[in-house]
């Protein structure tokens, strides 16, 4: 029986763990607080999801829901790390095909909230004719939410006056605050893609749009420490109020077979090198590099001479490492090719600077642990993460051509050097150190921001509705 006072919440991520895990982080800090979360995705992300700590368990309900079947979708692809860039609109015409089960869960289970992501622009009608409370849980900044559109109507009628690739590399004019948050041409050029209809039959921003105009509050894994001013323009923008529920770094990793061997051997190689000195290399595990890019960063570890850790997972299988490299860099280098324990491996002394692609996850890592960041983003948002991170004085971007986005071993090895050797770098370092690690690290902030969430959640919770058993039928515009 439910206690008095104790809501019972629903969640329900975008098929990518980078969505997935930072929902189960903020459905853990929900559940801490002696509330009931209902977990929802379909079974092979539930099963592939870190363990929950025991005195949670009680509070946390996974529903698994069957991902139904849709033409072009490999068979046991459930997430975008299951499938090449250009299948995921299939999974997104899959997930939208959920929206009858969802219904039917929570029409039998009546939760008090349901919290959804940017992509089912279906469920905010579902959600008020069953007389449910919902929330928006942007995984991202509320720079990029800003960065998308001037107002969710305007998402959703096409109003955007940015009309082609070159209107995206400066900050929108509703962006009234000085601000160098846009991106380079080679990145709006991508970020097309994510404007135009695919296979899945709506746009992203679209959906983004509907999920902004459909919800009773935006959530934002941010803190006002970080972004106030983007906070408060999302709320002008959107009309909806904005709370920050805090980084949400991660408090577990996925459990993997051996892997506390794999760390032992990892270990000994970091006890060797001097604190501070080794280049932690990570681009996440869903990002496809072409053998250009891959020949350029090796050669570049190579030029600037400093020892790395390079945790190596590329999606094309074809590209291969320079012929030579790794023996030419024994001892100095290592390039892991299973799975590392990157939590682990930023903690440690020996590790000084993060070279990422600017997943928003990593860099929340990184900056937890203080380590400075070379940048080099490559899609979606990553762009104007590398653009807020420069402009906070913790790190670099690796120079590219500003056309197509290429970089040289050259370029890759200054911006290493600079940061990590040169005086000029040690700016970066210490306001890694000092003002992030701070920050970033700081429960009281945190719990601060939870805490606000949640009795938000306790004091605006719905009558329950009187409803009926039809399906509402959801088509975009």
């Amino acid at each position: 029986m439910d206690e008095p006072g104790e809501l019972h919440i629903a969640m329900f991520p975008w098929l990518a763990f980078g969505h997935i895990i930072p929902f189960l982080e903020l459905a853990k800090l929900i559940a801490q607080r002696g509330h009931k979360i209902s977990f929802i995705s379909t079974p092979r992300n539930i099963q592939r999801l870190p363990s929950i700590p025991p005195n949670l368990t009680p509070r946390m309900n996974f529903v698994s829901l069957a991902l139904p079947h849709v033409e072009n979708l490999p068979n046991n692809a459930e997430a975008t790390a299951d499938l090449p860039f250009d299948k995921i609109p299939y999974l997104k015409e899959a997930y939208d095909r959920l929206q009858d089960s969802l219904f039917h869960f929570l029409h039998s289970s009546s939760p008090d909230w349901i919290i959804f992501d940017f992509a089912p622009y279906w469920l905010p009608e579902i959600a008020t004719k069953l007389g449910i409370s919902g929330v928006l849980f942007s995984i991202f900044g509320a720079w990029t939410i800003s960065f998308a559109g001037p107002s969710y109507s305007a998402m959703l009628n096409g109003d955007d006056p940015r009309t082609e690739p070159q209107h995206f590399t400066v900050p929108p004019k509703w962006v009234t605050f000085p601000s160098k948050v846009a991106f380079r041409i080679h990145e709006a050029k991508r970020f097309f893609d994510h404007i135009e209809v695919n296979s899945s039959g709506v746009t992203d921003i679209f959906r983004l749009g509907s999920v902004l105009a459909g919800c009773d509050v935006i959530a934002i894994r941010s803190c006002l420490e970080l972004e106030a001013d983007f906070l408060r323009l999302v709320e002008d923008l959107h009309c909806k109020p904005v709370i920050p529920v805090g980084l949400l770094p991660s408090s577990a990793q996925f459990s993997e077979g051996g892997v506390d061997e794999k760390w032992v051997t990892i270990r000994e190689w970091l006890d060797k090198q001097t604190q501070g000195s080794v280049v932690y290399i990570a681009f996440g595990s869903e990002l496809t590099m072409n053998q250009n890019e891959i020949t350029e960063l090796a050669l570049g570890l190579e030029l600037s001479g400093l020892p790395f850790f390079w945790a190596f997972r590329n999606r094309d299988d074809s590209v291969r490492l320079p012929d030579g490299f790794e023996e030419r860099v024994k001892g100095r280098g290592v390039v892991w090719t299973s799975w590392a324990p990157q939590l682990r491996i930023m903690a440690h002394e020996s590790v000084g600077v993060f070279l990422t692609h600017c997943g928003y996850s990593s860099v929340i890592e990184a900056l937890s642990f203080g380590l400075a960041l070379i940048m080099l983003p490559f899609a979606i948002d990553q762009g104007l993460i590398a653009r807020v991170f420069e402009e906070k004085k913790v790190g670099i971007e690796v120079p590219r051509d500003e056309e197509d986005g290429s970089f040289t071993r050259n370029s890759v090895a200054e911006s290493l050097r600079m940061v990590v050797v040169d005086k000029e770098g040690s700016a970066y370092r210490e306001n890694a150190k000092q003002q992030m690690a701070t920050l970033f690290g700081d429960e009281t902030i945190s719990d601060r921001c939870m805490d606000q969430f949640v009795a938000f959640l306790r004091s605006h919770r719905k009558l329950p509705a009187v409803i009926d058993n039809d399906l509402p039928t959801h088509a975009p515009n």
